[in-house]
Parts: structure tokens; sequence; C-alpha cells
């Protein structure tokens, strides 16, 4: 045994649980554990700007790979509650993420000292486990406990609070004994996936609804073994998108109000069974749920049982981990197929593929300004399928989901449920950090872009290159849309004439914010596209820029200023504003031919 700090404990605890990526911000209370790290020297840390870009960072960095965990650290007070949005946005789509924050010492918890806040009740209910943890004796058992309740079950963020005096105690620990706590996760039993299987070959027109438990579980490959070994269609939801590559054959679309494929919701809507798998029935996936059941047999897979029913009642409930479940079902169905027992889902797979070459949408206009759709449609071509696309919400993000491709797992990283503004950024930093040396391109609307565009500096400190594709038509988008409803345009337009605007700034002139300027004032480079046909050139440029000088590098795309997106209230009333593409007969072909 060894007599240390608690705050030494902490980080030597860290290397041994394998999280050794930090973002943060130092700061007088948190200062103890800054020590302890500079001290064993195996932590890297990332210096954010802002704490609830840190949190951002973190939660990237996390999702990059499997088996991450980002650290986030902050100091007492508003770095707390900065960090609140991230803990938000990491609880929602099941991310483990482990944030630290610097508290006032025991004695003053009462006294309203200075930046003394009991950020412990205001994280509860959005963490795994939040604590302010007031005897230094607890401090190894705190840490260990919380990995085991990142680790295990449904994943999310934990938020420890160290009062000053109980980081500077001293304990007794001895770090070559310590031992991480298993994770304990369900598995479906031989029972159920027989059940599960038997009740999918009974229909006539099954599909498998992917979601993001399964890319948690790193079970793509097993999904898409058991697609094929069954012949049966597959809808990723948002989360799972890349669980199946978009050039496969059994890829049929994404389902949804906003971010679907046409294809994709007249495939789901001929169904008869459905089976999802890590998924939580996202209402911007189902519509009403009685759209959404009706003449369907439906089984729902799950790690947290209180997720099974909480949308509606399935008719067939399992609890498991995504992967151990498609283990367990992958044995069944081949040995069924060895048997010549499984029924044969090749007209049924066809059809899918048929309305995916007649229900595509068009996006190649050579309107100037230019319309969002084509700026997609280039970079299909100009990324490859190695690429990993990053975004959270807004017209940018719908029409991105609705027109890009991606090709494996983690290569969509989405802040689905909470979409904060501003999370791409610096989410896509984290993304960076976790993905060393491979393409990372972010997109973002104008208003997404600017929430925490102080983060680009960061990238450019530290040497994380990305590409950031900024379309912007300075407006807030997707509220303009929805307030069509109200027949208002209201407060909504971020527009004016920039009083430093240079003549040759051309349509960009009057759409007031200069991010080429703010981009390079921050120590990155940027690019402003106008026309369609410089799209190509400007995101090779953009390559080769961020190949030279390991920086972000923006690509920013003037739009016109008002494009309505396809979506609707209903799987069936989906609007489409633009008209459809020319039918192409071999839509996965089309798709593999992006991969050269």
């Amino acid at each position: 045994m060894a007599k240390m700090r608690t705050v030494d404990a902490i980080v030597a605890i860290l290397a041994k649980e394998g999280a050794t990526e930090a973002f943060g911000l130092p700061g007088a209370a948190i200062n103890p554990l800054y020590s302890a790290m500079k001290a064993h020297g195996g932590i890297r840390h990332t210096l954010a700007r802002h704490v609830e870009g840190a949190s951002h960072m973190a939660d990237g960095y996390s999702r990059a790979k499997a088996g991450n965990i980002g650290i986030c650290l902050g100091t007492s007070g508003p770095a707390g509650t900065d960090m609140i949005t991230g803990l938000y946005a990491a609880q929602a789509d099941s991310i483990p993420m482990l944030c630290f924050t610097g508290q006032a010492p025991v004695a003053k918890l009462h006294k309203e000292d200075f930046q003394a806040v009991d950020i412990e009740s205001i994280a509860k209910p959005l963490t795994k486990m939040a604590m302010t943890i007031l005897e230094p004796g607890q401090v190894p058992g705190a840490v260990q406990k919380a990995f085991a309740l990142m680790r295990s079950g449904r994943p999310g963020p934990v938020l420890l609070d160290l009062p000053f005096d109980v980081q500077m105690a001293q304990i007794e620990f001895d770090i070559d004994a310590y031992e991480p706590l298993p994770a304990e996760k369900p598995r479906a039993t031989r029972r159920q996936a027989e059940k599960a299987l038997d009740m999918l070959t009974a229909a006539e027109k099954p599909l498998i609804v992917a979601g993001g438990g399964i890319i948690n579980a790193d079970a793509a490959a097993q999904l898409v073994e058991l697609a094929e070994t069954l012949n049966v269609p597959v809808v990723p939801t948002l989360m799972g998108w890349g669980a199946i590559p978009d050039d496969h054959r059994l890829m049929a679309g994404m389902v949804g109000l906003q971010t679907s494929h046409r294809y994709g919701n007249a495939t789901f809507l001929e169904s008869d069974f459905v089976i999802g798998i890590g998924n939580r029935w996202a209402n911007r996936h189902t519509g009403s749920v009685d759209k959404y059941t009706a003449g369907r047999t439906i089984v729902h897979v799950d790690i947290e049982p209180t997720q099974i029913g909480r949308v509606f009642s399935p008719d067939f409930g399992i609890v498991s981990d995504a992967g151990a479940f498609l283990d367990a079902i992958l044995e069944v169905a081949r040995e069924r197929q060895g048997a010549g027992t499984l029924p044969d889902y090749t007209a049924w797979a066809q059809s899918a593929q048929e309305k995916r070459g007649r229900l595509q949408r068009k996006t190649h206009y050579d309107n100037v300004p230019m319309k969002p759709f084509r700026v997609y449609e280039e970079m299909n071509r100009a990324f490859g399928p190695d690429t990993t696309y990053v975004t959270t919400i807004g017209l940018s993000q719908i029409a991105g989901a609705q027109l890009l491709h991606v090709f494996g797992p983690r290569k969509w990283i989405n802040a689905g449920q909470a979409g904060p503004l501003g999370w791409t950024g610096p989410a896509a930093l984290g993304v960076v950090r976790g993905k060393p040396g491979e393409t990372v391109v972010a997109l973002s609307g104008d208003y997404d872009f600017q929430f925490m565009i102080e983060e680009l500096a960061v990238g450019a400190q530290h040497h994380l290159p990305y590409i950031h594709v900024v379309v912007n038509n300075s407006y807030l988008g997707l509220i303009r849309q929805s307030q069509r409803g109200f027949e208002m345009d209201f407060e909504v337009s971020l527009a004016f004439d920039n009083i430093n605007a240079a003549p040759e700034t051309g349509r960009a002139a009057g759409y007031g914010v200069d991010h080429v300027k703010v981009a390079e004032g921050l120590g990155c480079k940027a690019i402003r596209v106008e026309h369609p046909d410089d799209l190509v050139p400007a995101f090779e440029k953009a390559r080769a820029l961020m190949a030279e000088y390991r920086v972000p590098v923006v690509v920013e795309c003037i739009l016109e200023r008002v494009t309505n997106i396809a979506m609707g209230t209903e799987l069936d009333n989906v609007t489409e504003f633009e008209e459809p593409a020319a039918r192409h007969e071999d839509a996965p072909t089309a798709i593999l031919a992006l991969r050269a």
C-alpha cells in the first residue's frame, strides 16, 4: 500500500481503466486533479475554450471508437452547469462519458461559498450517477463504480464532483491491487432467439430495424450476417446508420418523418413484421404509434428493461445486449439455413430495391445561389467510404441524412435525440482524437456553426485536422420551415449587411457573419464556394490544406436563402417540396461507384 492524494489515485485508475483522453479547462477548484495528471503524464489533455465544448469533445471521442470513454474536466460552479448540455447529449444517445468537477471544500458547501453549486442534484437526471464525494476514502470506489455503470446496460455519462479538500486528502491506495468491475449486460436466451425467429419467419414481408445499440455493441458484422442469412431487408435508425453499408443490397433505407428516405418509408408501410434491435422507437422515426404499428407484428430487443413497452407494447420483448441477441439468433438461423427450413424472401428483398431505384430525391441542381441538395451530391463524390461524418441538428442534418451515404459503423456521428446547436464542431474535434489519421467531415448550418465557433481555435492549437462544411443560408432554416404552420417568418433570419464585407465577397456580402474571416482569425483555413461547379475543387483544396497545415478547414457553401426540406407528420404524408429524381434501376450499384 502507498499513501497518496485522492487525485493521484484517480489518475492511476483512469490509466488502468484505459480512459486516457481528457478535455477541459483548469480552474482553482480542480487544480489538484490537474496537478495529478501532470505528475502522472499518462493522460492526454486537450484545452477547450468553453466547458460545454469540452463536454462535446469528450462525447465525440467516446462515439468515435468502441470502448472509448472520454473524460471532461472543469472547475466548480459554472463549469459544472456548462457541462449539463453535454451530459444531456450523451445521456440521450447512450454514450459513456466521465465528467469531473471541482467543488468548494466540504465545510463550505452549505455556506453559499464562491462558485459552490449543488451540481450533483442538477446533473442527476442526466447521468447514470452524479455524486459529490464527501469522504476521501470513497474516491477509488466511486470512480470504480462510475466505470462499471458506464459500461453496464444502456451506456451513459457519469459526473463526479470533488471538493477541494477531498482532492488534497491523503489515502492508502495500491493501484496494482485495483481491478475494474465487470460490466453487466443481459444476454438473450436460446429460447428467446428461437421465438423471435419463429415470429419473423411466419411473416411474408419482415424487416429488421437496426438501432444505435448495435453500434454500441460493436455488432454491425453480426447484423449484416443475419440479414444475409435470412435475406431480409434492414432499416437503420438515424443512430444505427452505417450498421449496414449504404451500398448493400439489403439496405432498405431509413424510415421516419425527417431523416428518412422515400423508399424506406414505402418499404416499411408494406411490411407485416418488424424486429427492432437496440432501438428506442423515437417519435421522428415512427410518427404516430397507430400508423407505425398497424398491421405489423413487432418484436423489440433492447438492453434496458424499461425501454420495452415505453413507446408501445411489442408483441414480444427481449431484454438483451444487441450483440448478444444477434449472436443467439444467428446461431438458430444458421442451423435452419443448413436444414433448408428458412423461407425465401428474395421477392420481398428485390421489391425493396426496386423502390430504392424508383423513389430517389433529386440532387443535381445548377442554381446560383446553390440549392443544398447539390452540396450533398458533391460531398458524396468528393469524400470516400472511409469518411466519418459529424453533425447535430437543423435542415443541414436532415437533408444530409436524406442524401449522404454512409458505409460503416461509427461513420455517422450525430447528436440524435438532444440535438444541441453548437455540438458539431467540438464533437468533431473529439472524433479526430478518437480516429487519428482518418478523414472527418463535419456538417453544420450557419447557426450551429456560430454557436461554438471559438472551439476552432482548439483544433488549430492542438493540430486536430478535419473539414467543416457549412451550408450557409443565413437562416434558422428548420425553425423557419416549422413557422410556416403559423404563417410567419419571425426572428429566424441571420442576414445583415456586414459593414466589413469587401465587394469581392459577392453574394455572401448580405449574409451577415463572415465565417471565412472568423475561421482564419481562429487559426484555421477557410474557403467560400458560391457556384456548384466549384464544390468539388473546393473539397479537394480543403483536403490539401488540411494535410499541409494540420488544422480544421472550413468550406462555406453559400445557399439560396429559402429551401424547404422533405418532412411530414406521418410516414405516409411526407411532403416532397422538390421534384423527384429520375428512376435509377440499380441504386446500390450507383452508390457502390462512389467507393471508387
